[in-house]
Order: C-alpha cells, then structure tokens, then sequence
C-alpha cells in the first residue's frame, strides 16, 4: 500500500519540479551572463566609482527582468545597497559612498514622490462623489463591451488631458474610472490599463507643459545660447511646436493597442469575491439556479403594455428587479418597484431569468432584448446591486408571514429569486412568495447593496453576505471636490509653484472639506508605488553623480563619429530612451541636451531639433516599471515586469520611428 501510494506522489513531485528547475537555471545563467559583463564593464571605466555603479544598475536591471523579488522589494534593496557603500568605502575601494546617506531618502520627499501621493487622493476624492462613476458610465454608452471600443476612448481622453496636466495626475484620475469600466464589462483591469498608462506617457509630448523635460527644454536651450556665437543661436519652442509628434504618438499607441492588444496584452482575472459574474456563478453551483441578468425593452405595440408585474412573473418564471419609465423615473430598491405596477410602452425592464425562460417571455410578447446593459449599467452594475443571501432568524417578525404579505420588494428592496429550506431550494414559479416564512429560511435576493446593508441593521433578517461593496459615495461633496481640484489644476498650469505643493492644495483641501476622510485618503495611496519610485531615485543619483552617465553617454557618442545626421539623431534617441528607464527623465535631459547640441552643431545639423529630440525621447520610458505612470498603474493591474517587456519593447521601438519621422517631417 506504501509503495502504491507513493508512484503518484513522486510522479507529481517531479512534474511540478520541472519548471521550478527550469527557472531557477534560467536564473542562474542570466545572473553569470549579468556578472560576466560587470567584469568587463569594471575592466574599461575609467574609475572605480563606475565600476561599482555599473555593477549596482546591472543588478538592478537583473532583478527586474527576472523578477527574483518584487519590484518595490528589489527597489529598496537597491537604495540600502547603495546606503551601504557608505559603511563599505574602503573595502570597496571608494573614498565616501556611492551616494551621501544624507540623501539617501530624500525620494521619499521628492517633488515626483509626493505628488504622486497627492493626485491618488484627489482622484480617490473625485471618485468618493461618484464622478468618475459617472464618467465610466458615459464611456461604456458610447463604447459598450467592447474593448477595440473602450481602449480608444479611455486612451484619447487620458493622453489629451496628460498634455495639460502631468501624466502621473491623469493616470491617477483614470484609475478608478477604469476599474468600474473593468467591473461593469466584465473585461480584466489589465487588458484596459495599460494602454490607459502609456497613452498617458504619450499625452506628455503633445504640448511643451505636458511633461518635465520638455518644460525645462527651453531652459536649457537659452543655457546652450550663453556659449554658442550668434550665428549659432538657438529660438525657444512655443507651446504647441511638439503638438503634431505628440498627437501622432497618441494615435500610433492607440493604434497598437486596437491592432495588437490581443497578442500583447495579458488577462490577469482577480478574484471579484462576491460581486460580478463570480456571484452569479456562486449562486448557480450552490442553489443550482441558472439565472442571468438581462435586459429588455417593451415596444408600444406589444401585449405586456398595461399588464402588472403579478401578472407576468409567476406564470413566465421571470423577476423583474429594475425599471425604467422615460428618461428619470428609473425605478430599483425600496419604494421602487411592486408587484401592482403597470408596464407601460417604451419601458426597459431589468429582468433576472433563466435564458430559457426569458426567451420564451420575450417571445410571446415580442419584446427586445439588448445585447447588454445600457439603461442600466450604472445601477446594476456590480459595484452597485447583485445576488446576496438572508436568513430569516428566530424571532424574526417575518415568520408566518410571505414575502406577498410584506411587499417585500417594494418594502426592504430586495427581490426574492429563490428560497432554501431544509435542503430543498424553492425557485420562482414554485410560489415561493406566496409561502410563509420559517425561521432558518435562506432567501436569495438580487438587491442595491445599499439596500442590504440597510437589512444589516433590521433584526428580522441575518444577512449572510458580507463579500460586496461597502461603498459611502457623498454627492453632496461634488462642488467641493471641483472647486479644489480646479484650484490645484489652476496653480500648476498658471503658477511657478512646485508642482507637489500645488497638487497638496488640492489633496488638503479635500480632506478639510470632508470630501475624503484622513483615514480613506491613507488608503487611497499605492504604498507599493511609493516605495518603487522613492527607492530608485537614489540609483539616479548615483549614475549621474559618479559620472557613469557622461561616460556612458561619451562613449556611445564616441562610437557615431563620421554616422549620417539621421543616424546621429537616432543614436541620441536611443541614449535618452535607455537613461530615462535607470534615472529621471528629468535628469537625462539636463545631462545630453547639451551633448547633443555640440554633437548636432559638429555635424552641421539644426542644434534646437536635436535638443528636442532629446526632450521627447525622454518619455520613451515603457519597458521596465521605473515611470511613474507605469508604477502606479502595476499594482491594480496585476502585471510584472516581463508584461511591461513585451507589451513595452514593441511600443519602444514604434515611439523612436514615429517620433523621429515626424520630427523630421516637421523640422
């Protein structure tokens, strides 16, 4: 029996082993490739400082591509690697450390890090009013279910409005738009984020305030003028100079993400809990009810118009949970629909059915049905109504009494789809309305979930279901959170004022106003995103203040001697695509703006057209999670590094040819 019980399990062990093997050598082989070129690397640099930098960003780049940690753990042993060179100096060869442990956290309080931090709680501000409801709903009227429909629509409106504001802000205001969308259309957060991120980064080159380096371009082009002689003097860009590359740039995103998303695209499904199909698909395994929502008009000429709900549901095995009589008189929850109101024409019905049944009710009637929810994807979606159980308990003043007699719909607005007794479940058309309540009786009930957590309170029911959405909206805090978020808004367009203190006014002044508590905006934030950035702000530190990046950058240019002006305005791209994922954009363009200023005046080109080329090429920035943008938006979305690597290389390469043609088209 021993032996017989342990074939399977080492047959099982050694399946599951295999892969587990196969990475762990993959691993090991990147990792002694990696090690292999810091050698060399620490072989040519020119100083020890470098050497040892050279090393750190291989490392970096290591544990990313092959996820050995995750990438904020990775990031933090990066920054505390590099605090430790402090403490290591001679033994490494170093007369101080890599980087000052004075300032090893200061990206912690850094100009990006907070304002990252400041526009998650505007958006979860805006969001708490049910704005962004609002627009999630008016995306999916226009685009439906589709997602070669969705991702236009949601990618356009983020990249036009990141043109104006930074694209960290718009991402961060998208956010909870796109997870309703992703809720309500039952498409994967991660089929819709990303092109939402990236055509965020893309929105910043459409104008020369929709991103860091281009505003600090003209800067430093008036800087480049002080040591150039007059016939060589640059002119400064206007605000929409860079707005055909950066609109050609949106539409090429977007293009590839309708044409391609599907090949690049990972569908990362998270677990729904209790709202959503995954509560139907509960209900089904457990009570075996094969119901599903639909919904469907009543044409004037069809025989249901002037008939009562009594009339209709228990003879057709249908539930009616929602109507929708004109253009306002929506109808769902307590006080909302009863079993004596009349159908009238023209009315859409939430009907909750069995496919079968609802297609012979339709049939007789001659109804419409709709592809999907439209009159009511806002109040039946997911995050707002769905299937929960109640038990009936001892005592409860409900017992001896049917649902019939207590109006149950229209009293407590929850509509009674079944009824489980002592192992037996009882189904609509089975006159489970008509049968009075026991104690133990579990109800299942499509309900608004405000409506159940109403019931919570009332001693007659037990709730049962606990899995759903607890969500407070304040609509009465709607001109509170525009007033400040236009205030925040008007202060980093209109003002010099740094842009985390304008964001912060507008964060503090919801919090003071009561459109978001001090606890939900600590929740509100991404710690995980913090920690990214803040943590590789010190590597950028160190790449730039050891030199490593003039010599890289010298060496690369060193290489392009005698090249064609193209090729030359290529290689630069190329230099501020790959420094602008291991440093801040802000930082390789102070650093090859001028580089590539002498380059292009030593070559006879237009020294203003490479500057910008640089300026833009800094926000090529879509293979690894080092953007902020693409951090913020890793965590809800559920992806890893190699989804950034696949969807992010082909988009790398189509932001150099586009950007590069249409520059050169243009200028």
């Amino acid at each position: 029996m021993g032996n017989i019980l342990s074939t399977p399990s080492a047959a099982t062990s050694d399946k599951t082993s295999t892969p587990v093997t196969t990475q762990i050598k993959k691993r090991l082989i990147a990792a002694a490739i990696f090690f292999i070129a810091a050698l060399w690397l620490a072989a040519i640099v020119p100083t020890i400082e470098i050497a040892w930098v050279s090393g750190i960003l291989l490392l970096t780049i290591y544990l990313f591509a092959f996820e050995i940690v995750s990438v904020d753990v990775a990031a933090i042993s990066i920054m505390v690697l590099l605090g430790l060179s402090g403490f290591l100096a001679p033994v490494m060869g170093l007369s101080e450390g890599l980087v000052s442990t004075d300032r090893l956290f200061n990206g912690f309080s850094s100009n990006a890090v907070m304002s990252i931090i400041a526009v998650m709680i505007i958006g979860a501000g805006l969001d708490k009013t049910g704005l962004m409801s609002k627009v999630a709903t008016f995306i999916l009227k226009i685009g439906g279910t589709s997602e070669s429909r969705i991702i236009p629509i949601i990618s356009s409106s983020v990249g036009l409005i990141s043109s104006f504001m930074q694209n960290v802000g718009a991402a961060a205001l998208f956010l909870p738009v796109v997870s309703r969308i992703s809720a309500r259309s039952g498409l994967p957060m991660s089929r819709l984020l990303m092109p939402m991120g990236f055509c965020a980064i893309l929105g910043g080159t459409v104008t020369m305030v929709g991103s860091s380096p281009l505003i600090l371009l003209n800067d430093l082009i008036l800087t480049s003028n002080h040591a150039l002689p007059e016939a060589q003097q640059m002119e400064t860009w206007s605000l929409f100079s860079v707005t055909p590359i950066g609109l050609a740039l949106i539409v090429t995103g977007i293009l590839y993400f309708v044409l391609a998303g599907r090949f690049v695209l990972p569908a990362i499904k998270k677990n729904e809990g209790a709202t959503g199909t995954s509560t139907i698909d509960y209900f089904k395994n457990t009570y075996d009810i094969d119901y599903a929502l639909f919904e469907v008009e009543v044409p004037a000429e069809s025989d249901l118009v002037g008939k009562m709900l009594d009339d209709i549901e228990h003879t057709h095995k249908v539930r009616i949970i929602a109507a929708l009589r004109g253009a306002d008189d929506l109808r769902i929850g307590p006080g909302g629909l009863a079993r004596d109101d009349g159908i009238t024409a023209n009315t859409v019905l939430g009907i909750l059915a069995s496919p079968e049944h609802l297609n012979v009710f339709v049939d007789r009637y001659n109804l419409t049905i709709r592809a999907g929810l439209e009159s009511f994807v806002e109040s039946l979606s997911a995050a707002k109504a769905g299937i929960g159980e109640v038990v009936i308990p001892p005592g409860s003043q409900l017992i001896g009494q049917s649902a019939r007699d207590v109006w149950m719909r229209k009293t407590y607005g929850i509509a009674m789809v079944a009824l489980h007794r002592v192992g037996e479940t009882f189904r609509e058309g089975d006159g489970i309305r008509d049968m009075p309540l026991q104690a133990g009786d579990t109800l299942v009930v499509h309900t608004p979930w405000d409506a159940l957590d109403r019931l919570k309170k009332d001693k007659d029911f037990v709730v049962v279901t606990t899995e759903y959405p607890h969500e407070e909206t304040r609509p009465n805090k709607v001109c509170a959170a525009l007033v400040f978020f236009g205030i925040a808004l008007s202060l980093v367009l209109f003002t010099d004022l740094r842009l985390s203190v304008s964001l912060l006014v507008g964060a503090l002044g919801m919090i003071l106003s009561g459109v978001i508590k001090i606890e939900e905006a600590y929740q509100a934030v991404s710690w995980k995103t913090v920690f990214l950035l803040a943590s590789l702000i010190p590597l950028g530190m160190a790449v730039e203040g050891s030199g490593t990046a003039a010599w890289i950058a010298d060496q690369t240019l060193k290489l392009l001697g005698g090249l064609p002006i193209w090729m030359l305005q290529a290689a630069i791209a190329v230099l501020a695509t790959f420094f602008t994922l291991v440093m801040s954009n802000v930082g390789a363009t102070v650093l090859l703006v001028p580089l590539a200023v002498n380059i292009a005046i030593g070559a006879g080109a237009d020294p203003a057209v490479f500057a910008l080329t640089v300026a833009i090429a800094t926000s090529n920035s879509f293979l690894i999670p080092t953007h902020q943008v693409n951090a913020l938006i890793m965590g809800p979305g559920g992806y890893r590094v190699v989804d950034f690597m696949k969807a992010g290389g082909i988009m790398t390469v189509l932001f150099l040819v586009v950007s590069l043609t249409v520059l050169n088209l243009v200028y």
